[in-house]
């Protein structure tokens, strides 16, 4: 681990880490932005669109064969990164992870105080009547799954055109405003309202570990450009 960080971990007991897509990459799931060749190569539409709220609405068949497709990847493990996290926890320096990601990696790593901004691949619910189904509800059925109650069962995840769940994002912003250190790895700091947590920050141990630069890499009191499972190896 780079000497630098290593202090401000060992230093601090009041770390929050926020992560993007590249927390996950190394685990095997590919990030979204940079592969769009290949979604499109089987798809009529963008995968911005496949993943909209109107889409999932109006073409709820086609919407479930690009997610089961594209969005699950139960087989992923926890990487060096998540497993890091986790043990922080453990030891109380780290008070929480914020994700932008859906695939609940962190939880399996035993991670326990996640925000999931984007929700969770693991959790879907009936439109109609609001039981709750886990992932094998989505993966065990065909075409589109279908509530005991006749209802159609949507992933829990915020698709394009939907906001964000208010009550994660505040907890979000609160832990933020009250870190001593923040550490934001694997997001290129593009995606709001997510990307705007950031700006809650008040202290002065702001760490952004990201394998390409970031707008944010100036207000940043350390930048590392690698991958973040090599940092927290």
């Amino acid at each position: 681990m780079n000497a630098e960080l290593e202090k401000i971990i060992h230093d601090s007991n009041n770390i929050v880490f926020f992560g993007g897509a590249g927390v996950s990459t190394e685990s095997g799931i590919p990030d979204f932005r940079s592969v769009d060749g290949l979604y499109n190569q089987k798809y009529k539409y963008p995968p911005e669109t496949m993943l909209s709220h109107s889409f999932f609405v109006r073409n709820t068949p086609e919407f479930y064969d690009f997610y089961r497709n594209k969005m699950l990847f139960l087989d992923a493990k926890p990487n060096m990164a998540h497993i890091r996290l986790a043990e922080l926890e453990k030891q109380g320096k780290l008070k929480a992870v914020i994700t932008q990601n859906i695939d609940g990696l962190h939880q399996a790593a035993g991670s326990k105080n996640v925000l999931e901004l984007h929700g969770s691949v693991h959790r879907n619910y009936c439109t109609k009547c609001g039981k709750f189904y886990g992932v094998q509800a989505i993966v065990q059925s065909s075409g589109v799954p279908k509530c005991s109650c006749g209802g159609t069962i949507k992933p829990d995840v915020v698709l394009y055109e939907e906001s964000l769940n208010q009550d994660v994002l505040e907890k979000a912003v609160e832990y933020i405003e009250n870190a001593d250190v923040l550490i934001v790895g694997g997001t290129s700091l593009v995606v709001y309202p997510a990307a705007g947590l950031i700006n809650y920050y008040r202290g002065n141990k702001l760490v952004l570990i990201n394998k390409s630069s970031t707008m944010m890499d100036r207000r940043a009191n350390l930048v590392i450009s690698n991958s973040i499972g090599k940092v927290f190896e």
